[in-house]
């Protein structure tokens, strides 16, 4: 867990029969308010993002930039018993707040991510319901959306130096697949989506099932290219990823 930083604002609010609070970086924005989190509020201003993620996300024009705002679903056997709802453990421990927070301590350290605007949560009884706000990153495509792109190529190598990078820096992705890593057209690249996302001393054990996780995305998402197609670009990209990480960058 990432720890208060001193810049952090805290706003509380009562909804419906629960209450919840944001959280935000006073630096950043003057206030935040819980209309924010509801993407029905935002009427024409909020579009669906339709790739990847489990269908909870909008693209939003918010009063600071523009943003994405995602709220936290759940998915396999969980997601029968309840979408969106999660067991009340205390605000730190929110899914919302605990990325807002990662997300802030990945960015102080110069990785590339997306700046987090807000985070918040309404609990009702023992449970509670998440959301967060991160500002856009305009003119990307997903890893995934590369892949079956006629137009464009896939730069492999550039996608393994960049989990190099992350890994030296500790974060281990608890959701490392196609749509959570981002390039714009000059080549730069990004990692999005940190929920359920740490900090640790880089491991062996962690980094591989990062990794794993990485391959078995790319083979869904395959189309029509063959498995030993997929097989040969995680190559390039494992020898990219291997050669960063034994030179320490």
């Amino acid at each position: 867990m990432v720890s208060f930083d001193a810049s952090e604002s805290l706003t509380p609010f009562r909804q419906g029969s629960g209450y919840g609070a944001i959280l935000f970086d006073r630096k950043h924005l003057r206030k935040a308010e819980p209309d924010w989190f509801d993407p029905e509020k935002w009427g024409e201003r909020a579009r669906p993002v339709d790739s990847g993620g489990r269908g909870g996300a909008w693209f939003v024009d918010a009063p600071s930039s523009q943003c994405v705002l995602r709220k936290y679903r759940r998915g396999g056997l969980a997601a029968r018993f309840s979408r969106d709802r999660y067991l009340w453990h205390g605000s730190d421990r929110t899914r919302s707040f605990a990325e807002f927070r990662l997300t802030r301590a990945l960015l102080s350290r110069g990785l590339p991510v997306p700046q987090p605007v807000a985070a918040s949560y309404v609990r009702e009884g023992m449970f509670y319901r998440a959301a967060i706000l991160v500002e856009r990153l305009v003119g990307v495509r997903s890893l995934g959306d590369l892949m079956g792109a006629e137009d464009a190529s896939v730069p492999w190598e550039a996608v393994g130096r960049l989990i190099a990078r992350f890994h030296r820096a500790g974060l281990d992705h608890a959701d490392l697949n196609a749509h959570n890593i981002l390039f714009d057209a000059a080549g730069k690249g990004w990692l999005i989506d940190f929920d359920r996302g740490a900090l640790r001393i880089p491991a062996t054990h962690w980094r591989e099932k990062n990794l794993s996780r990485l391959k078995r995305s790319l083979m869904k998402l395959r189309g029509a290219r063959s498995e030993e197609q997929v097989r040969y670009d995680f190559a390039l990209l494992r020898r990219a990823y291997d050669a960063a990480w034994s030179r320490g960058y």
